[in-house]
């Protein structure tokens, strides 16, 4: 931990603003055993990497658990608190097995003995020992196995080559949840609830076999004994929302939630009553609904985001909140600070203001944050990945720092991103980063008519579908755009389907329609590679090299490319998957892309 004027790098007192926001210590919402709620397991950078750490409410005292070279987030309490589950993978490449050690401290254990490592698909611990545990491997598929309390090994339930999960395990640990895409539709999923042996119970698909476009997602089962009914989200709507389902009787229970966008749920501990995150239009705000009288109530939380909420067992609400000026902190309804970790705070930003654009699709909403003075400002379109996600009012290190620096951000919600409905999000599909690039370019000319950007000036910017953009934009863009930042990016779009984890395959075939062998012009049409040779302006990528979703061969294919036209480029290839979990590494990224923009981008006409 750290003192007011030092961090995880040593002192602050000559540190810039942008890196104080990256360096001071943080910590995620923490999770606790459901029956030894004291037990608590957490997220913190304060080390300088981000690892798990334990946490006894009852004495105060915590501890780290995980200690590795690139980090530790995955991780889950067993009910009885007694043991910590963690995902062990290697220099960030998703792919390993599951350890534990006791909450109080030891040696890291296998906690799955039989089973070969392969990348996470689930993971549900019952109370009386038993371990439900899901895998996905290019080999096999998805394949789920159930572990028995007093040995016996796993004993596999579960198989298939689309993509599936565990959703959960009901509260006897006698009905395990299954979220699948059988329907190969892996936008979509079904749900199934199965026995411990694998005999199916019931199935609830709202795709109708594939026909439909309308997914469902496991929110949880009844968090107490004798109930059976599932919490489930569903798309009938045109919005995700919740409904209730018993799967043993068949009913479905409608909630009237009459809350515009989308709305999520989880239960209270005493099942009860339903804990609501609603999020609409990059704002989210909680609410309880009293399942007995159907009343919901707002619980009062700033305005901005939530990014994530649960309800204690004294009924109170403990939920992670930031909004882009203001940096995160784990709060409760009670009014008091949960986590508060010491050492400096980060410093503030700017909020950000809201711009409705007209585009191709409808209305296309972007978020806007601007230094002091009078524009046009050079300009960062920093892009979100996903590209099923959105930008939201929270807090980012990122953006606050190119604000530092003098840039404009503005971060747009093209058609693709969750947050603005189901047909919002379903029109990506085939013409796939096209689309996006469409809207990216309404939102560009708003930008530049109303006096905010300079066009000479404008950077394409984003990491993972959002690299993919960027220079999937570079190329069927070229005059728009004077300069390029792709973090670990899609750039061959058929290498990377080849090289990628099966679960990304799956969701590649559903939005393209099929394999590049069956779609091959879809394919060539959506690869970045293709408008290689169109790309005039300076490139800069960043890429692990134990990346699984977005593999290096295909990125390495697409540098060449650039070397053999003599584009201005810069690659920073590093020890790490999608993206690192090291503090220092993440400031040393972003410290190489600002100084490429500034050694790159022409001084501002006079």
């Amino acid at each position: 931990m750290t003192d007011e004027t030092t961090g995880p790098a040593g002192s602050t007192r000559s540190m810039p603003d942008w890196e104080k926001r990256f360096r001071a210590p943080r910590v995620g919402l923490p999770d606790w055993a459901e029956d030894a709620p004291d037990r608590s397991l957490f997220v913190s950078n304060a080390t300088g990497t981000y690892e798990l750490y334990a946490w006894d409410r009852a004495t105060g005292a915590q501890r780290q658990a995980t200690d590795r070279p690139n980090g530790t987030t995955d991780g889950v309490l067993s009910p009885d608190g007694a043991w910590i589950w963690w995902f062990s993978d290697t220099d960030g490449d998703e792919f390993g097995v599951w350890l534990r050690q006791p909450f109080e401290g030891g040696q890291d254990e296998p906690a799955t003995p039989g089973l070969e490592p392969s990348y996470p698909a689930g993971l549900a611990l019952g109370r009386d020992g038993t371990a439900v545990v899901g895998r996905s491997t290019d080999e096999e598929g998805s394949t789920i196995h159930v572990i028995r309390p007093g040995g016996g090994g796993p004993v596999e339930i579960y198989r298939h080559r689309q993509s599936a999960g565990v959703g959960d395990l009901s509260y006897d640990s006698a009905l395990i949840a299954i979220e699948h895409t059988e329907h190969g539709d892996a936008m979509h999923s079904a749900l199934r609830v199965v026995r411990l042996d694998g005999t199916a119970v019931a199935e609830l698909d709202d795709t109708k076999g594939g026909i439909e476009e309308l997914g469902l997602s496991c929110l949880g089962f009844a968090p107490v004994d004798g109930d059976s009914r599932m919490l489930v989200g569903h798309q009938r709507g045109g919005r995700w929302e919740p409904m209730l389902w018993d799967p043993v009787t068949g009913e479905e229970t409608a909630l009237a939630i009459d809350l515009p966008g989308d709305v999520g749920a989880d239960w209270y501990p005493d099942g009860s009553a339903l804990l609501i995150e609603h999020s609409h239009q990059a704002r989210s705000e909680l609410w309880r609904y009293e399942l007995a009288t159907a009343e919901l109530i707002r619980l009062e939380t700033p305005a901005g985001t939530v990014s994530g909420a649960a309800a204690r067992p004294d009924r109170s609400v403990e939920y992670l909140w930031s909004s882009a000026a203001l940096p995160p902190a784990v709060r409760s309804t009670t009014g008091r600070t949960v986590l508060d970790p010491p050492g400096f705070k980060a410093p503030g930003s700017v909020p950000v203001t809201d711009a409705w654009v007209e585009g191709p699709g409808g209305r296309v909403h972007a978020l806007v944050q601007k230094p002091e003075g009078e524009g046009p400002f050079p300009t960062v379109f920093d892009i979100h990945g996903g590209p099923t996600w959105h930008d939201s009012d929270a807090f980012a290190a990122g953006p606050a720092a190119w604000v530092d620096h003098g840039f404009a951000v503005i971060r747009v919600n093209y058609r693709g991103s969750t947050g603005y409905g189901r047909e919002w999000t379903d029109a990506l599909k085939h013409r796939v980063g096209l689309i996006e690039l469409e809207d990216i370019a309404a939102v560009r000319a708003w930008a530049v008519g109303s006096g905010l950007a300079d066009p000479a000036r404008l950077v394409l910017a984003g990491g993972s579908w959002g690299g993919y953009l960027t220079l999937l934009g570079l190329g069927t863009q070229p005059d728009a755009w004077a300069l390029g930042l792709a973090a670990v990016p899609v750039a061959d779009y058929v290498t990377a389907y080849q090289d990628e984890m099966e679960a990304l395959k799956a969701m590649d075939r559903t939005l393209l329609g099929g394999t590049p062998e069956e779609v091959p012009e879809r394919f060539e049409a959506s690869s970045p590679l293709t408008y290689v040779d169109k790309v005039r302006a300076p490139v800069y990528i960043s890429a692990g090299v134990n990346d699984p979703r977005c593999p290096i061969r295909q990125v390495e294919n697409y540098v060449r490319r650039l070397e053999e036209r003599g584009v201005p480029h810069e690659v920073y290839r590093y020890d790490a998957g999608h993206g690192s979990l090291v503090v220092e590494e993440r400031i040393k990224q972003l410290r190489l892309e600002i100084d490429f923009a500034e050694r790159h981008l022409s001084p501002p006409a006079r």
